[in-house]
């Protein structure tokens, strides 16, 4: 059972979501947000409830975990103040994905699902940001669940003399493969770039952001993009393009130009997010040569 009483409202919460939100939202979400202390041990929310509140962590701690039928517990996450939990419920319509419980005594503030809709309604920006760190708690737990029943249900080790006999048995079924194949096969396959698609030298590109005409997007997952990127580029992930470009690219003049970058050491999400881009319709589209890595080296500008 919660155990709550109402406290004096402050200026500001504490959040890491309502830091990146204009003061306006703040203070809307500040007043109409509810205030609760909460003991250790009680909970907050069950898996399978419907979805009615958004919390945010202003001290405390909470546990965030999944029970299964044979009561098989799965740790999803420890948070403490700044944190936030039951976003996703109230932005899918789905019920709650996992229980909560309190650690440590906790305060907490809360949004109703009438007031967490009116705030998306007149401030879609809220939206985008949450949408943002739901993809990257989404992926955290898929790899937490994959742990988990790796660990559950291991299998057998493999001896030194079965994984040599493997390695080349695959090699021999390659060999085979690629004789008999006139194409061949590649081991680490190539995404070629549209050629309907130009790249654009670093040096060329800083012209353009100084212009201000053109619109540079950012192909990294969130977590990177939080941490440097282009200034005022927009974040487009690749595992929510469908979503990301529904609220910020769907309404852009379709010949406006668009710079796109990226680049890690193991996926050229540039090309890929470029291509998409195309096939929706944009036809004046780059790719920034080298990506963020040969403009940060080039001393040109990045956030934050």
């Amino acid at each position: 059972m919660m155990t709550s009483h109402r406290i004096n409202i402050k200026k500001d919460i504490d959040h890491p979501i309502l830091k990146k939100l204009p003061e306006e939202v703040r203070k809307e979400i500040v007043q109409r947000a509810e205030y609760k202390t909460v003991v250790a041990g009680s909970m907050v929310c069950r898996q399978g409830d419907p979805g009615d509140s958004f919390f945010m962590i202003k001290s405390g701690t909470v546990r965030i975990y999944r029970k299964t039928e044979e009561n098989i517990e799965t740790e999803l996450a420890i948070l403490g103040p700044g944190g936030s939990f039951g976003e996703m419920a109230l932005l899918t319509g789905a019920p709650r994905a996992a229980n909560v419980t309190v650690v440590e005594d906790a305060e907490l503030a809360s949004l109703s699902k009438e007031q967490f809709d009116k705030i998306l309604k007149n401030y879609p920006v809220v939206a985008l940001t949450l949408i943002k760190q739901m993809a990257s708690w989404l992926i955290d737990n898929d790899q937490i669940i994959e742990r988990e029943h790796s660990r559950q249900y291991k299998p057998p080790r493999l001896s030194v003399f079965d994984f040599v006999i493997i390695i080349i048995l695959s090699g021999l079924c390659g060999l085979i493969f690629n004789q008999s194949n006139p194409g061949g096969i590649k081991l680490f396959p190539k995404i070629n770039l549209n050629v309907n698609i130009s790249t654009i030298a670093p040096a060329v590109a800083i012209n353009e952001l100084k212009k201000g005409t053109t619109r540079f997007v950012d192909t990294m997952p969130s977590n990177f993009y939080d941490q440097e990127h282009i200034s005022g580029a927009f974040n487009i992930p690749m595992s929510v393009f469908d979503i990301m470009y529904m609220m910020g690219l769907s309404d852009v003049d379709k010949s406006q130009k668009i710079i796109v970058y990226g680049r890690t050491v193991s996926r050229l999400y540039d090309v890929q997010l470029a291509n998409k881009l195309y096939l929706r319709g944009h036809k004046n589209i780059q790719v920034l040569e080298g990506g963020l890595p040969l403009w940060k080296k080039k001393g040109y500008p990045i956030e934050p």
